[in-house]
C-alpha cells in the first residue's frame, strides 16, 4: 500500500508540472535542409521566430487563456495547431515530404486539425491529378482545350462536392471545439450558405472570446435575412427613364434579381445566358430584375442596349455604396437572388447550365 501511495504521489508531481499560465509548442523538422528559422503565426500576424537547433528541434511559449489558432510556418512548410494554456504539444515533421504530414501530441484539438488536413490532402491530391491530366491532354491537342476542360469538370466538381460533404460532416461532429470551425472554413460559403448560417447560430455561444469564430458568426447572422428561404426585403428603385419600381411590383413570378455592372467583365460574359433563359421562360412566368452598381447612366444604358437586356432595370448609379446592395449583402458581381411568386428567395447565384436546370424543374 506504502509502494501504491508513493507512485500515485510521484504521478501527481509529474502532472502538476505542466505551466498552467502558459503553452508550449516544440518541433523537430527533419531533413530541414536550408531552413534555419520557423515563424509562429497568431491569425495573419507574426508573434514569434526561433532558430532551429543543431538537432534541427525549435520551442515557443505564449499565453492564451482560451483556446486559440497558431500556424508554424518553415520555409514553403506549415501547421495548424490550437493552443491554450497548460498546453505542451509536440511536433515533429519531415520537411521533404509531398503530403506534408506530421506527428502531432500535447493537444486533442491539434490532433483533430491533423485528421482534418488528412481528409483535406486526399481531396486535394485527386485534384492536382486532375489539373495534371488536363495539362497532359491540353499538351497533345491544344486546340481542344476547352473541350478537355468540360469533359474533366464533372470529375473535378464531384471531387470538390465528396470533399465539401465530408468538410460538413466533420465540423457537424466537432461543434464544441475549434477543429470543427477550422473545417467548416473550407467550405465555399456561396454554396454551403444554408449549412454555414446553422452551423453558425450552433457555436455563437461555444467560443465567445475568439475571434474568429465571432467575426465568421456575425458575418453569417448578417446574411441570414437575405438568405434561401427568407422572404426577399422589399425595395423601390429607378429605372433610366426614371419610373420608380418595387420589387414587389413582380409578384407572382419567378424573379432573377440580378445585380451586375457594364464594367463587370464576368456579368458581361453572363449576360448571353440570362437573355437564352429569358426568352425561353418569359412567358412561363417568369422575369429579371437587373439592378446595376453602375455610376454613369450612359455607360449602364449603352450596356442595356449592347447586351440586348430587354427586361427591367433600375439602379442607383451609386456603385457599391447603394442601399440595396448591400441590403442584399452583395460583396462581389454577378450576384442573383431567385425570388418565388410569393417573394420568398429560393436559390442564390444561379448560372449558366445551373440556371437552365433550376428554370426547367420549377417554371412551366
Amino acid at each position: 500500500m506504502k509502494k501504491l501511495i508513493t507512485i500515485s504521489a510521484v504521478l501527481l508531481v509529474f502532472a502538476s508540472c505542466k505551466n498552467k499560465n502558459e503553452f508550449s509548442i516544440s518541433g523537430k523538422i527533419n531533413n530541414a535542409g536550408d531552413i534555419k528559422k520557423v515563424f509562429l503565426y497568431e491569425a495573419d500576424k507574426i508573434v514569434d521566430s526561433a532558430f532551429l537547433n543543431e538537432n534541427a528541434e525549435f520551442k515557443f511559449r505564449r499565453v492564451s487563456e482560451d483556446p486559440d489558432f497558431y500556424s508554424l510556418v518553415a520555409g514553403e512548410k506549415s501547421v495548424m495547431v490550437i493552443a491554450q494554456n497548460g498546453d505542451e504539444i509536440n511536433i515533429e515533421t519531415d520537411y521533404t515530404d509531398s503530403t506534408s504530414s506530421y506527428k502531432i501530441d500535447g493537444s486533442e484539438e491539434s490532433e483533430k486539425v491533423r485528421e482534418f488536413n488528412q481528409l483535406s490532402n486526399k481531396y486535394g491530391k485527386l485534384y492536382k491529378d486532375l489539373q495534371a491530366e488536363y495539362t497532359q491532354k491540353v499538351e497533345a491537342n491544344p486546340e481542344a482545350k476547352d473541350a478537355i476542360y468540360q469533359s474533366l469538370l464533372p470529375r473535378m466538381q464531384a471531387n470538390i462536392d465528396a470533399f465539401s460533404k465530408e468538410a460538413l460532416k466533420f465540423a457537424e461532429n466537432n461543434k464544441d471545439n475549434l477543429a470543427g470551425f477550422y473545417a467548416a472554413g473550407t467550405l465555399d460559403p456561396m454554396r454551403y450558405e444554408a449549412a454555414l448560417i446553422k452551423y453558425a447560430e450552433d457555436v455563437k455561444d461555444k467560443f465567445p472570446k475568439n475571434k474568429s469564430v465571432q467575426s465568421f458568426v456575425s458575418r453569417m447572422l448578417e446574411l441570414k435575412p437575405v438568405s434561401v428561404g427568407q422572404k426577399a426585403p422589399e425595395f423601390s428603385l429607378p429605372t433610366p427613364e426614371g419610373k420608380m419600381v418595387k420589387l414587389s411590383d413582380l409578384r407572382g413570378k419567378y424573379v432573377l434579381l440580378d445585380f451586375w455592372a457594364s464594367w463587370c467583365a464576368p456579368c458581361r460574359e453572363e449576360n448571353p445566358n440570362l437573355v437564352k433563359q429569358f426568352n425561353a421562360f418569359k412567358n412561363k412566368g417568369f422575369t429579371v430584375l437587373g439592378v446595376s452598381l453602375d455610376d454613369e447612366k450612359s455607360a449602364w444604358q449603352k450596356a442595356i442596349k449592347d447586351d440586348n437586356l430587354t427586361w427591367t432595370h433600375v439602379s442607383e448609379l451609386k456603385r457599391w455604396d447603394g442601399k440595396v446592395s448591400m441590403q442584399y449583402k452583395v460583396e462581389g458581381i454577378p450576384a442573383s437572388f431567385i425570388i418565388d411568386p410569393a417573394g420568398k428567395i429560393v436559390a442564390k447565384n444561379l448560372r449558366s447550365t445551373e440556371l437552365e436546370a433550376f428554370l426547367k424543374a420549377n417554371v412551366r
